[in-house]
């Protein structure tokens, strides 16, 4: 039996989510466009919902939500907010079937970025901040969000922290959890604003026509979210200038950044970024990937500046999961492309808006590989596993071992899967690691120039559980499936 907190819980999210959408209905009220009442109806059903699962949960005595409810309420508020944020989408002309909404959806509250419009430019301004919204809520987590506020609620919020954010490393840096996502959502609200401000004077002062104000918010929403929802169908591309790519650069580093690295910088006046590992491996990927890429295609294309911001650019927006394109990188020598998908998995670092692998996990890898080769050249050694001046539970080791092995093994069986829907092998591997990485364009016919409307309804689903899969970090959903689980 689903317990009221959880019923309680799940109402409250779908009731900021309602507003939201009340909220979104002044920007065709603004324009003058016609899909104002879009959003009053979708508000209506969202926060009608809302209000019978607290009408239901009503009476629920203050309760701490345990380890096991943790996992359960954490997926399905992400199932329902992926149902509920498709309404808007269902009910415009701009989508054929629910199948069509939903994906676009899920893609957005995942941060994936996925898309299936041809031409995102058609769209009203509602619906486009909307796309925007749901991946600025998803960058940080709903879920996270609502911690910052559980004491209203009645509910303890460590346990729902541990199970959005399973990474090997999930610590808080200040005493409670409730402080921890007040500075986290601070922070990332922090980011957004002076993205958005640097944007629209960039406009003003370059004479960008564009970069109006409400794209520059759009756009930085989707950026620190590493989301990589654009208002344009060529995306970044559409502002047509370079001071705007590099500063799209800029922030999408940033939102790939660890955030409590942000946290000391901001309250501490600590600027520890080059004292933290992990930080450190994520600058010289990133070095070497851009370097790798623009001898590739320079030697082609020319030893140019353009050229220097397209590998620069392209190796950021992949290796931060944002998955903004400037240029078609289908177009470049194939070193350059398989440069591309390998960084389908890497992601950025563990404590950011980030999708894929997460960067401290592949540290730990390697690090435990390095130390198994001593164990069997020296095996009376005492060997440690050392992140920093830490060492590393061996089962934090085995948990991360194991996310690797079941990462790549559902990766795997995705691209089967995806492939019986007669898709080429290039488009099934890429579809499969895009979706899991929560990147959004890839390769093959989901490639730059391309969208995802051309898989059929199976395929989007599929799509649409590995990005939710990748979201949430695999265990955090998979373990609902284990029978083990239900009988505990």
């Amino acid at each position: 039996m689903i317990k009221k907190p959880i019923i309680k819980f799940i109402g409250y999210i779908l009731l900021f989510l309602g507003l939201s959408m009340f909220a979104t209905s002044l920007w065709p009220l603004y324009y003058n466009e016609n899909d104002f009442f879009v959003f009053i109806k979708s508000g209506l059903i969202t926060s009608i919902t809302a209000l019978i699962l607290l009408f239901i949960s009503r009476g629920t005595a203050e309760s701490e939500i345990n380890l096991r409810d943790g996992f359960y309420v954490v997926t399905m508020t992400w199932i329902f907010m992926g149902l509920f944020s498709s309404i808007p989408y269902y009910q415009s002309t701009f989508f054929s079937s629910f199948t069509d909404a939903f994906f676009e959806s899920i893609s957005g509250i995942t941060t994936t970025g996925a898309t299936v419009l041809g031409n995102v430019e058609a769209l009203p301004h509602g619906l486009l901040f909307w796309r925007s919204f749901t991946q600025f809520i998803g960058g940080m987590g709903i879920i996270l969000f609502t911690i910052a506020i559980l004491p209203i609620l009645g509910m303890g919020g460590v346990q729902l922290f541990r199970a959005e954010v399973p990474g090997p490393t999930t610590g808080k840096f200040t005493p409670t959890i409730k402080e921890t996502a007040k500075y986290l959502w601070a922070i990332y609200l922090g980011l957004i604003i002076i993205e958005t401000v640097v944007l629209y004077l960039e406009g003003i002062i370059f004479d960008i026509e564009k970069l109006t104000f409400f794209n520059a918010m759009c756009h930085s929403m989707t950026t620190i979210a590493t989301g990589g929802f654009s208002t344009f169908n060529n995306s970044i591309l559409g502002f047509e200038s370079d001071i705007v790519s590099w500063t799209i650069i800029i922030f999408m580093f940033l939102g790939a950044t660890n955030f409590s690295l942000h946290f000391l910088l901001i309250s501490k006046k600590s600027f520890e970024y080059f004292n933290d590992s992990e930080f450190r491996f994520y600058v010289s990927i990133i070095l070497f990937f851009f370097i790798l890429t623009f001898i590739n295609i320079a030697s082609i294309y020319g030893y140019t500046f353009k050229n220097i911001t397209a590998s620069l650019f392209n190796t950021v927006t992949f290796m931060t999961t944002t998955g903004f394109t400037l240029y078609d990188y289908e177009t470049w020598p194939p070193l350059s492309q398989l440069n591309v998908f390998f960084m389908f998995f890497i992601g950025g670092m563990a404590g950011s808006t980030t999708g894929g692998i997460k960067l401290i996990r592949t540290i730990l890898v390697i690090k435990y590989i390095k130390t198994e080769i001593a164990r069997m050249l020296h095996p009376r050694g005492l060997h440690h596993i050392k992140i920093g001046k830490n060492i590393i539970d061996d089962d934090i080791v085995r948990s991360t071992l194991g996310f690797y092995l079941f990462y790549i093994l559902i990766f795997a069986l995705c691209s089967l899967l995806i492939s019986m829907n007669g898709l080429d092998m290039l488009s099934s591997l890429a579809i499969s690691a895009a979706s899991i990485g929560n990147i959004g364009p890839g390769l093959g016919v989901i490639g730059p120039s391309s969208d995802w409307s051309s898989l059929n309804d199976s395929a989007k689903y599929l799509a649409a559980f590995c990005m939710l899969l990748g979201r949430l970090e695999i265990f955090t959903v998979l373990i609902l499936f284990s029978r083990t689980y239900w009988k505990a």
